[in-house]
């Protein structure tokens, strides 16, 4: 089982994001067959098979055992990763693409960064895999609370200074054997969480 599976195919988008089959995706974390999912999910047996084939035609479920009962053969399926993400390229040409924004202070341009990284990334995934080679990446994660917009301003130019100065002494255009890589920063308030009246 993938940890991630990133899901790039139209068809397969709007099969993994059916309101039933996203919950049978849920409930297969652990094999399970048609019946078990049928009583879990209050469906009959035959409807939740139709649903499972559809998910196992786009690669989404997979086969983890089969039982034999009297004459009868028992699938379990199982989840092909613990979790999914649908990637921007899913919409063709009308996935958002940070070249279309013109502003790049705009909240529109960050989630344009984010859907380019889901692509990018996922595609290098994919090739990796098949070349079986590990993919050097570099995530960086962590908050910061600023006592005014004045030390939030600070912080950004500093940021921005720092980026400035270690890309251009380790940045080689002509470097032989040298790969460029993709660095992008992004920073948000983080969200708040609505309060609940007692």
């Amino acid at each position: 089982m993938l940890d991630l599976q990133v899901i790039d195919d139209p068809a397969a988008a709007a099969v993994a994001l059916e309101p039933v089959r996203s919950r049978l995706l849920a409930e297969l974390a652990q094999p399970a067959s048609a019946a078990s999912l049928a009583s879990r999910v209050g469906l009959a047996r035959q409807k939740v098979n139709s649903h499972l084939r559809a998910l196992e035609t786009y690669g989404l479920v997979q086969v983890a055992e089969t039982r034999q009962w009297g004459g009868i053969t028992e699938r379990l399926l199982v989840a092909s990763a613990a979790s999914y993400m649908v990637s921007p390229s899913a919409l063709g040409p009308s996935a958002a693409d940070p070249e279309r924004r013109a502003d790049r202070l705009s909240a529109s341009y960050l989630i344009s960064l984010a859907a380019r990284i889901v692509r990018e990334v996922s595609g290098l995934v994919r090739r990796s895999e098949e070349a079986d080679k590990r993919l050097a990446t570099l995530s960086i994660d962590t908050e910061i609370r600023f006592r005014s917009p004045a030390e939030r301003a600070a912080f950004t130019r500093e940021l921005a200074n720092a980026v400035t100065a270690l890309a251009a002494r380790y940045h080689d255009e002509s470097a032989p054997g040298g790969r460029p890589h993709r660095l992008v920063m992004v920073a948000h308030p983080l969200p708040v969480e609505p309060q609940t009246q007692e």
